[in-house]
């Protein structure tokens, strides 16, 4: 297995859950941030939202942007893949289903045709593992391992 695959077998170790990020935009130069709930799946974050939402707005003039937790970080596009029963959609759904069941359809209704996922990939990212860290180049599949340790406690 090459260094870049088992980068990617990391990120799903880590993310292949309900995971909380900040995630920012930006419209007309004027960056935004707000938390999120987010799942790795597939070389790409997946965020379920609303079509009216600042974010959704901002990223159909804008496709680049970010995502952060603690020392966690990931630059790259996102744009909105649709309502949750578009055909496109169905695998994913049961994934997003599947990981936010606590509040999926406490928090959605798919009866309302403005809701919708977003689909973040990232172009570039930093993340760590058991003290090694990985910063990655996911256009160029290449990643640059080095030793890495939080430098305070975030669990």
């Amino acid at each position: 297995m090459s260094e870049f695959e088992q980068c990617l077998d990391v990120l799903n170790e880590l993310f292949r859950k309900d995971c909380l990020f900040s995630f920012a935009t930006a419209k007309d130069n004027i960056p935004s941030v707000r938390v999120v709930d987010a799942y790795y799946d597939d070389d790409a974050f997946w965020i379920v939202t609303y079509a009216k939402t600042t974010k959704v707005i901002d990223i159909e003039s804008n496709p680049h942007v970010a995502l952060c937790h603690n020392f966690y970080s990931f630059k790259g596009k996102a744009w909105n893949v649709g309502h949750p029963l578009n055909d496109n959609n169905t695998a994913i759904r049961e994934k997003l289903i599947t990981v936010f069941q606590a509040w999926y359809f406490a928090h959605n209704n798919e009866a309302d045709e403005d809701m919708c996922y977003v689909k973040f990939v990232p172009e570039t990212g930093f993340f760590y593992r058991n003290g090694t860290g990985y910063k990655a180049n996911f256009m160029k599949k290449e990643v640059e391992t080095f030793p890495f340790e939080s430098p305070i406690d975030l669990e």
